[in-house]
């Protein structure tokens, strides 16, 4: 019996050693994804890649480094992060929307001390762009969608407008015109001023009027004349009983359901929209065409882009982080190779943020081509700021305030002062 115990002891010993090499080789990096549709967490975890998913096959393609990825929600991401990085346990990885916060404090690593040179000059530039703060790249693009209008032809059609309408006047006789034809069974234009998506709108309608979030040098003019008129007249647009009924509660989602269903006759949405149509099982007669602007001024697409970024990981020697970085290097490049990306980016109908899979998109899918110069002129929230994020909720609490009657240069000169004291 001594010498089975021994033995077994014996053999424990060289397992353990054995799985202490093991461990000691091997990176595990923990990753943290944002849920973008149904398919996220099949094609990461289960079995959306032809079977096998994102990290069985990454790691069958990179012995030595594991990966602990998980799927969270874009409602829960946020206080998931914050809540990791207060306990000292931020990802290795994550993918987000925001990133200007993180880099301000410190928390990332720079993206030249872990991408690859051949990879980086693969990102479209002026994704790229929307990532510098202090002449350094915090975040690569994940993904990006622009914004176009959409229009029910057969709507506008039987209500007798001739022309897609161009600029805010004519937006508000195509508005009147459906709303004589139709009363109240179709809506004419929708608006979504939610905690969703009320900064997009507020983009639109203060692009389209030659205002903006921030002035050449960069600093912040949230209460420009220009902008206090184009936010006057989005909500003008709601008082006169051209939109949507509730705006402050109707998401983009209620709105594409609405046009999907042939209740909505005109409103913005991103490139997804075709596909959301043909998964609700309706048809409708439907085409695209240039964001309305206002008269003197010029269309501009809303471009979103959300981020890779790199946390730092203080607990480590330089040798160890070297090693870290590499691995986070190999994690970035399986996921950009055509074969892997071109898959993800087409199964969730979003825009590449790389040239390399252009071709193999525009092939699937021709329509791909068009939005990819929407894109090309698309401007952006100015998301490298720190002060965004304040900004981003500051600006849909004035639209919600006005839609309740508030006056909004008063709301707009109150959130500028938040941002220049």
């Amino acid at each position: 019996m001594k010498k089975l115990i021994a033995l077994l002891a014996a053999l424990l010993l060289a397992l353990s050693c054995v799985g202490g090499a093991l461990a000691e080789d091997d990176i595990t990096l923990d990753v943290i994804i944002c849920q973008y549709g149904p398919n996220t967490q099949e094609w990461f975890l289960g079995k959306g890649m032809n079977g096998t998913n994102f990290v069985e096959k990454f790691e069958a393609e990179n012995p030595g480094v594991k990966l602990n990825l998980e799927v969270v929600s874009w409602n829960d991401v946020y206080t998931v992060v914050s809540t990791r990085i207060s306990n000292n346990n931020a990802p290795d990885i994550l993918n987000i929307d925001v990133f200007a916060d993180y880099a301000a404090e410190g928390l990332l690593e720079p993206v030249s001390d872990y991408c690859p040179e051949e990879l980086y000059g693969d990102f479209f530039p002026q994704f790229i762009a929307q990532s510098v703060l202090d002449d350094t790249v915090w975040a690569v693009p994940d993904l990006a969608s622009a914004r176009a209008l959409y229009y029910n032809v057969d709507l506008l059609t039987e209500a007798g407008v001739e022309k897609v309408p161009e600029t805010w006047a004519e937006l508000e006789d195509a508005c009147q015109a459906i709303v004589d034809f139709y009363g109240g069974d179709v809506y004419p234009w929708g608006v979504d001023m939610t905690t969703d998506e009320g900064q997009a709108a507020f983009a639109y309608y203060v692009w389209g009027n030659n205002g903006g979030f921030v002035d050449e040098e960069d600093n912040w003019t949230v209460n420009s004349d220009a902008n206090v008129e184009a936010v006057n007249y989005a909500i003008g647009l709601v008082n006169k009983g051209y939109t949507n009924p509730n705006p402050a509660t109707q998401t983009r989602y209620d709105l594409q359901d609405m046009f999907a269903a042939g209740k909505l006759a005109m409103l913005i949405a991103p490139n997804q929209l075709p596909t959301i149509i043909a998964n609700s099982g309706n048809e409708i007669n439907f085409a695209t065409a240039d964001i309305p602007h206002n008269e003197g001024a010029s269309s501009g697409s809303v471009g979103v882009m959300d981020r890779v970024m790199a946390f730092k990981d203080t607990t480590l020697n330089e040798e160890e982080t070297a090693k870290r970085n590499e691995a986070i290097g190999k994690f970035l490049t399986f996921f950009y190779k055509p074969e892997n990306y071109v898959g993800w980016v087409s199964m969730e109908d979003f825009l590449p943020a790389v040239n390399s899979a252009v071709a193999a998109l525009v092939e699937a899918n021709p329509a791909f081509e068009a939005w990819l110069n929407v894109l090309a002129n698309a401007k952006f929230y100015p998301t490298a700021k720190p002060e965004w994020n304040s900004v981003k909720q500051g600006v849909i609490n004035v639209e919600q305030n006005a839609l309740t009657g508030g006056d909004v240069k008063t709301l707009l000169d109150e959130l500028q002062a938040t941002l220049t004291k």
